[in-house]
């Protein structure tokens, strides 16, 4: 056994390196998949689905959407840190 190995239980997601190859990897999925539009035909029920990569977009667009609210949210529904802590301190009071 390696000394540099005894203690370490750091998985692979903990090196830069990989979270970057992770993230390109992604980007290049999205990529293919919104240039994948041009190879099917559409039957769209209003005009504006038939605009190249509209459904990209509106996915797009809706994710950022309930990012941006649950941040927004977060304000009203965050507790203390030691919220359940201290419910169980004064209950045993």
């Amino acid at each position: 056994m390696n000394d540099d190995d005894h203690g370490d239980d750091r998985r692979w997601l903990d090196d830069p390196r990989n979270v970057t190859r992770v993230v390109y990897g992604l980007v290049v999925l999205c990529v293919l998949a919104f240039a994948a539009d041009l190879f099917y035909e559409k039957h769209p029920h209003f005009g504006f689905e038939g605009w190249f990569g509209f459904y990209a977009v509106y996915g797009f667009v809706g994710s950022v959407g309930l990012v941006l609210s649950a941040k927004w949210l977060r304000r009203f529904l965050r507790r203390d840190e030691d919220h359940y802590e201290r419910a169980e301190r004064d209950a045993d009071e």
